[in-house]
C-alpha cells in the first residue's frame, strides 16, 4: 500500500471541506462514538434523522466478507486482512445455529464454505430445503449445534475463481458474532480507534419461521458489546425492509435496506403479500419510505450504472440523487478486481480469472457520487479511494 494510501482513506477521521464534506453530510448517519446517544442535531447544525455523520471517510471501504479476494470468506483471518489493510468497515452475514447461536456465513448452506463434506459423521445431515423460493441440496448451520459447527474448518467458497485462496483451506473455524465482537474490541483498544462493522440478518424471515429469529438475539449482543446506540461503530444491513424496521425498534445502531437487481422483491415482501418491488423502493416515494426506518441504502451496481446486453456499462440511473434528496446515503456491492467480475469496458486479456482494470471501474463508479462500496479487494478500492479523492 502507498504512503498516500495510509495517510487518506485509512483513516477514521470525519472529512474536512470542500466536496468531500458535502459527501460525508448526505450520509445522513450518526456522529463520531464520541456524541451524545440520541442527539437531535450534529456539530454542522443540521438536526432531524439524516443530520449526523459517520466518522469515516468518503468514499467508505466496506471489507466484502472481509478479505474474500485473498482469504477464505467469513473467517478471522480474512477479517484480519481486512483491518491490517486499511478497510474502514468490515463486514459480518450472520445466520443462526440450531442451538440459537449467531454466525459468519454469507449463507446458512455450508456446503461450498466449510469441510463439512469431509465429515463422515455429519453425512445423515445432507438434505434438500428451499429457501427464500429456491431449493438447495446441502448442509445447513440450523441443523448444526454450534460444538458441531466448531467441528469444521473453512474454505475457499469459488476455487474455480481463486485457486490461491485454497492455501487456507482448513485453516480458520467459523467465528461466531460475539467472537467478531471480542476480537474487534481487542483490535480497537491494541490500535487506539474504533473497528467498524457491517453486519446483514440473512433470510431472516425464513429463520423466523423456523424459531430462530435473528433480530432478538443480535440486538441483545450488541447491547452486550455497547453498540446499540446511534453513535456505535457499527452498521446494520439486511435485504428484507422489515428485518430493518424490527432492528430499528429493538436498538438505535445505524441501518441500511440492501437492494437486489431491477424487478426483484425482497423475500419478506414475497411472503407476505406486498406488490412492491425493487422498481418500487428505488423512485422517490420508495426511497421516503425507507429513509422513515433506514439511513442509508446499499443497492447492486447495476442500479447505479445499468450494463446493456454486452455487459457494457450505459447511463448512470438518478438513484444516487434521488437517495441523496432523501438524506440516504448509498454503499452499493460489490466491486472484485478479477475480469469475470467486472463490467465488459474494464476487462483486459481472455482469462477471466485475471485481474482486469479495477480501477478504471473504481473510478467510474466513484463518480456517480456514492458513499461508499463494498469490495473483495479493499487494497485496491482504498487506492482507488485515494486517487478520487485527490483529485
Amino acid at each position: 500500500m502507498t504512503e498516500r494510501a495510509q495517510a487518506n482513506p485509512g483513516r477514521r477521521t470525519v472529512l474536512g471541506a470542500g466536496a468531500v464534506v458535502l459527501g460525508a453530510a448526505a450520509l445522513g448517519l450518526p456522529g463520531t462514538a464520541n456524541a451524545a446517544e440520541n442527539t437531535a442535531g450534529s456539530a454542522d447544525g443540521r438536526s432531524g434523522g439524516h443530520g449526523h455523520r459517520l466518522d469515516l471517510p468518503v468514499p467508505t471501504v466496506i471489507g466484502h466478507r472481509g478479505t474474500s479476494g485473498y482469504r477464505p470468506e467469513h473467517t478471522l483471518g480474512s477479517y484480519q486482512l481486512a483491518l491490517d489493510m486499511g478497510a474502514h468497515i468490515i463486514e459480518q452475514d450472520l445466520v443462526p445455529t440450531k442451538d440459537g447461536h449467531l454466525v459468519c456465513r454469507h449463507e446458512n448452506d455450508i456446503t461450498a464454505t466449510t469441510d463439512v463434506s469431509a465429515h463422515p459423521e455429519f453425512a445423515s445431515r445432507r438434505t434438500t430445503k428451499t429457501v427464500d423460493g429456491v431449493s438447495l441440496t446441502g448442509w445447513f448451520t440450523e441443523d448444526f449445534t454450534l460444538a458441531e459447527l466448531k467441528t469444521l474448518r473453512a474454505k475457499e467458497r469459488i476455487p474455480g475463481n481463486r485457486q490461491k485462496n485454497t492455501l487456507y483451506d482448513g485453516r480458520w473455524e467459523v467465528p461466531t458474532f460475539e467472537e467478531v465482537l471480542q476480537w474487534a474490541d481487542r483490535e480497537g483498544r491494541r490500535r487506539g480507534k474504533q473497528v467498524w462493522l457491517y453486519v446483514e440478518t440473512k433470510h431472516p424471515t425464513y429463520f423466523r419461521g423456523l424459531g430462530l429469529g435473528l433480530e432478538e438475539p443480535l440486538a441483545k449482543l450488541l447491547r452486550r458489546y455497547d453498540r446499540h446506540r446511534k453513535q456505535s461503530p457499527l452498521i446494520l444491513q439486511s435485504f428484507e425492509p422489515t428485518s430493518i424496521q424490527r432492528l430499528s425498534k429493538l436498538v438505535a445502531t445505524p441501518r441500511v435496506v440492501l437492494l437486489s437487481g431491477a424487478g426483484s422483491k425482497p423475500w419478506d415482501f414475497v411472503a407476505t403479500g406486498d406488490p412492491r418491488t425493487v422498481d418500487d423502493l428505488v423512485k422517490p416515494s420508495g426511497l421516503t419510505w425507507l429513509a422513515s426506518f433506514a439511513q442509508g441504502i446499499g443497492p447492486t451496481l447495476d442500479l447505479i450504472i445499468p450494463k446493456d446486453a454486452s455487459g457494457r456499462l450505459t447511463t448512470p440511473t438518478t438513484l444516487v440523487k434521488d437517495a441523496h434528496a432523501q438524506g440516504l446515503i448509498l454503499h452499493p456491492y460489490t466491486m472484485r478486481n478479477e475480469n469475470t467480475f467486472l463490467p465488459a469496458d474494464f476487462r483486459r486479456g481472455t482469462d477471466p480469472n485475471a485481474y482486469g482494470d479495477a480501477f478504471g471501474a473504481f473510478r467510474t463508479y466513484f463518480a456517480t457520487g456514492i458513499d461508499g462500496i463494498f469490495s473483495d479487494n479493499p487494497d485496491t478500492a482504498l487506492l482507488a479511494a485515494a486517487d478520487f479523492a485527490g483529485n
